[in-house]
């Protein structure tokens, strides 16, 4: 173990943030929580990009982006474990990790940007998190300038006026499809935290913050408990089986995972490869029309990479097959 204490640097409303951190208390790993504001000169210091979270580990080696920070912090910390020995249930967390990083990213950040509710109250409480020390008038400055540069950057995650419904009813009926799944388990994969709670937790604890997601958030009846739980989890006891997940599991991989995420990233994906200025891809329950994104390019390619590992599994194919995530995972 270190013999001194790591540094992430976040911020309460980072979903990536919040996300690394609860790796970090479930792993007891020691660390030290502090803002960008806060560190500013450890933050030059490492950041090779203006992204929050950084890590600073006790060796003053910097480490971004979260996936990649959770991934090279597992060798070194392998107990408790975040990923199930099976190797069909391995994949698919990793899977729903992804979609949680990159998919559930659009509901939090469009819900969070789309009505004057939501953008007052986040512009507020970022600007205070930026300058604790302003006065009212500062602060209020402050937020409404934040409020604008942020209501101008929802094109970034693919939101617009076309794509708001379907961004909306995603959300929505992932809730519903959650709340189910969550209800004779305390965490996705059983009463342990897997790789794909972190993820998809990081968005939904956020979208939790903000008023309108947060009153969606409050007509189940399981998730509240799941995002509390996450914030400091434990392990109560061991990862279920396939069989006994996929009765509310396989409906998830199915509508979201596969009709939307994945449709959605290989569109992407396509558009980045011919150079296209925008792309339009059918979801099924409505048109997506956006500019393609490098970063999710990249990512799909990384998942891709990541299922050859697992691509000789037959019941994993078959799953994968049954739920139509097959197709976009071994697409060229």
């Amino acid at each position: 173990m270190p013999d001194q204490d790591f540094v992430i640097i976040g911020a309460e409303e980072s979903p990536y943030s919040v996300k690394v951190r609860s790796y970090f208390r479930y792993k007891n790993i020691p660390h030290h929580w502090t803002t960008r504001a806060e560190s500013a000169n450890i933050f030059e210091k490492h950041a090779k990009l203006p992204l929050i979270p950084l890590v600073v580990t006790p060796q003053d080696t910097g480490l971004q982006d979260s996936t990649p920070i959770i991934e090279s912090l597992e060798s070194q910390f392998p107990d408790p474990e975040i990923h199930p020995h099976d190797p069909v249930l391995r994949f698919l967390s990793i899977l729903l990790e992804e979609f949680g990083d990159e998919w559930g990213n659009k509901w939090m950040f469009h819900l969070r940007w789309a009505r004057d509710i939501d953008q007052i109250g986040c512009s507020q409480r970022i600007a205070a998190m930026v300058n604790p020390s302003a006065d009212e008038q500062q602060l209020e400055a402050i937020a409404a300038s934040i409020r604008k540069r942020m209501v101008d950057r929802v094109w970034f995650v693919g939101s617009n006026a076309t794509t708001a419904p379907l961004i909306e009813s995603s959300f929505q009926d992932t809730l519903t499809l959650l709340d189910s799944h969550l209800s004779t388990r305390r965490y996705l994969f059983g009463d342990r935290p897997a790789f794909a709670d972190f993820g998809l937790w990081g968005q939904i604890y956020n979208a939790n913050r903000d008023h309108t997601p947060a009153s969606m958030i409050a007509r189940t009846r399981n998730i509240q408990g799941w995002i509390d739980r996450m914030l400091s989890p434990v392990s109560r006891g061991t990862f279920e089986t396939w069989s006994a997940l996929k009765v509310t599991l396989f409906p998830i991989l199915k509508t979201q995972v596969s009709s939307m995420f994945l449709r959605w990233s290989e569109a992407n994906a396509k558009a980045i490869s011919s150079g296209d200025p925008e792309f339009s891809v059918d979801l099924g329950t409505g048109r997506w029309i956006q500019k393609p994104q490098k970063y999710h390019a990249k990512s799909l390619h990384a998942l891709r990479e990541k299922f050859l590992e697992f691509s000789n599994n037959q019941e994993l194919r078959d799953i994968l097959a049954d739920t139509g995530c097959l197709k976009h995972l071994e697409a060229a």
